[in-house]
């Protein structure tokens, strides 16, 4: 790895920001969930929560082009499940979706820990999430469509939420719980001993302040003295 790029992880891992992120609601088209993981990464989100649509979803990989590395998709069955869980955990969950209720999405306060939920493209948001969330948002329209793609609504709300961010520092300096930097770090940096660790259920190795194995030639040889055959490379 060269110190240019552990530099740019570095950098990339100091501005993800821990408490924002985003909830779909069923998006069920791979390009557009697909886009709106590329946003997430861009504005520096770590984790978002999608509800699997029942036809299921497979990532289109010509928008996002990598991008799913870099920003992990957990997945669940019903809406209730993100939502009530990232409320427990502090979060204003606010819901893309003009009513006569939504206000203006540049009125909310992005910088307490926020989470923007999406609905489906046809229906929008669900009945069952706009039960629960804590807030409706709405983007104003001069033409003659009723709304943006789901996609593009995403980027101008989460422009927002960085831009809010930006102006009281929330990018200046790591955020990441200590413990999931560090993990980010390794799994970025060394995706090929990433998957070896995960494959066989070990922990991955320390790091040097440079981002290179610590001792990583005595790590190979406990790896092959449990068995392993041990793994070539750790560069992408």
């Amino acid at each position: 790895m060269t110190p240019e790029r552990y530099t740019k992880i570095s950098q990339v891992l100091s501005c993800r920001q821990p408490d924002l992120t985003v909830i779909t609601d069923e998006v069920h088209k791979g390009r557009n969930l697909s886009a709106i993981v590329r946003t997430c990464d861009a504005v520096g989100v770590d984790r978002i929560h999608c509800v699997v649509p029942k036809a299921g979803f497979r990532a289109y990989h010509g928008t996002a082009r990598g991008s799913h590395k870099w920003v992990e998709v957990q997945n669940y069955e019903s809406i209730e499940q993100p939502i009530l869980t990232l409320q427990g955990q502090g979060f204003q969950v606010l819901a893309a979706h003009p009513c006569g209720a939504s206000k203006d999405f540049r009125e909310f306060d992005y910088t307490q820990p926020t989470a923007v939920l999406l609905g489906t493209e046809k229906q929008g948001v669900s009945e069952a999430a706009l039960r629960l969330v804590d807030g409706t948002v709405t983007i104003a329209m001069m033409g003659m469509v009723a709304s943006f793609n789901v996609s593009v609504a995403c980027a101008i709300i989460l422009a927002e939420c960085q831009r809010q961010r930006q102006q009281v520092g929330l990018y200046n300096g790591p955020r990441l719980p200590a413990d999931l930097y560090r993990q980010r770090l390794f799994q970025w940096a060394h995706p090929v001993l990433t998957k070896f660790c995960d494959e066989h259920g070990l922990a991955y190795p320390p790091l040097r302040e440079d981002g290179e194995v610590l001792d990583a030639a005595n790590w190979h040889r406990e790896i092959r003295a449990l068995g392993y055959s041990s793994p070539v490379g750790s560069e992408q």
